[in-house]
């Protein structure tokens, strides 16, 4: 039996080319890995008991995903302190800096092509109720 060949869909200007698929950062497209950097960002650095308390995530789970932002050089991890109180403090790398940016980039251009283009600014507005 014969069947057609399948046609490509023409891409237009709201369809995201596969670069652009690529182009997200694996490693911070994960909610709470995201949520860390955006506090670190803001915060600029971060004792380990304040991101567990903010983010309101376990020991472990927050440790896991330190450990792989570490690893890729995202995070700078300072002890502090001494005998049986050591405070761990975490900031963003000049690397984790860069790449958040461009993460927050990349999503940012996604988020237009999904937004309709508003050129008078009443359309974005509900219709006004009708009144007898």
């Amino acid at each position: 039996m014969n069947h057609p060949a399948p046609t490509e869909t023409p891409m237009d200007a709201t369809t995201p080319s596969p670069e652009f698929a690529d182009a997200l950062d694996p490693l911070l497209h994960q909610p709470l890995r995201t949520q860390i950097a955006a506090y670190l960002v803001g915060r600029g650095e971060a004792t380990f008991s304040e991101l567990k308390r903010v983010l309101q995530c376990t020991d472990g789970n927050l440790d896991a995903h330190l450990k792989k932002l570490l690893a890729a050089d995202y995070l700078l991890q300072e002890r502090r302190g001494g005998g049986p109180r050591v405070q761990t403090t975490y900031a963003l790398t000049a690397t984790g800096r860069a790449a958040f940016a461009s993460y927050l980039s990349h999503l940012q251009k996604l988020f237009s092509l999904t937004q309709p283009v508003v050129t008078d600014h009443n359309d974005a507005l509900l219709p006004r109720p009708h009144l007898a």
